[in-house]
């Protein structure tokens, strides 16, 4: 089956409503119908503003957090619309995938 997945960067500690943004954006893709997602934190990552390592206790929290889906692209564009209906301007790649099981 041909979809796309879909990752969303946030920043461990980061919250919205109150909420761990990743776990925020996981029952926001439930509610929409969504059967699957994960969040996978970074054990060291670097972007704009600066380098993190798991290794240094200052920067626990401060560590990247990928969320990630596979669905069809129609989803992805509503789970894209959604996040930025709440006012959430995140990081995202959408690449081409093939899911499936083995036999």
């Amino acid at each position: 089956m041909n979809v796309v997945c879909l990752q969303v960067f946030v920043s461990e500690a980061s919250r919205h409503h109150g909420e761990l943004t990743y776990e925020w954006l996981l029952d926001a893709a439930q509610k929409l119908g969504v059967s699957g997602g994960s969040a996978f934190r970074s054990i060291a990552g670097f972007g704009r503003h600066s380098r993190h390592d798991a290794g240094f206790f200052e920067l626990a929290g401060d560590l990247p957090v990928v969320v990630e889906f596979f669905v069809e692209a129609a989803m992805a564009d509503q789970l894209l619309q959604a996040f930025a209906e709440a006012g959430l301007k995140l990081v995202y790649a959408r690449l081409p995938a093939e899911i499936g099981i083995t036999a």
